[in-house]
This record gives C-alpha cells, structure tokens and sequence, in this order.
C-alpha cells in the first residue's frame, strides 16, 4: 500500500521515527491508526452515555408527568454534535 501525506504530516512521522520511539514511519503510521480506532471506540462510547441519560430523564419525567419539549431528533443531533 502507498499513501500520500502532507508535508507537515510526513516532518511529524519522520520526528517520531527520529525520537527513537519507532523504528520506521510504517511503525508510526501503525500507531496513529490504531490510536484513531480507540479515539471512534471511545467517541461512540460517550455518545451512547449521553443518549442513555437522556433517556433516562426522559423516563422519569414522563412517569412524573412532565415532558420536556425536546424531540429524539434533537437528542441525536445533540449527540452528533458532541
């Protein structure tokens, strides 16, 4: 596989390599991509809280009555947009 990078990314990975923490950019690469993997894990994982908790409002206010004028497309694009 050949990929393509900025020049600023390509100074970055070749920073990294020169720290003596990596021995080759495909090592750094490696890294960064699996860093991202856990950063969309953890992201989605936060999202989902939110969504419970505000489910979970939501459920208890309607036992109790009360409805907030927040409809589930705005709970998700508040979601989206976190």
């Amino acid at each position: 596989m050949h990929i393509s990078l900025t020049p600023e990314l390509e100074i970055k990975v070749k920073q990294k390599v020169a720290s003596g923490y990596y021995n080759n950019a495909s090592e750094v690469i490696r890294d960064a991509l699996r860093f991202w993997e856990k950063n969309e894990e953890l992201v989605q994982h936060m999202k989902l809280e939110m969504l419970k908790k505000h489910l979970s409002i939501g459920a208890e206010q309607a036992k109790q009555g009360e409805f907030v004028a927040q409809s589930v497309s705005d709970i998700i694009a508040e979601a989206r947009n976190a």
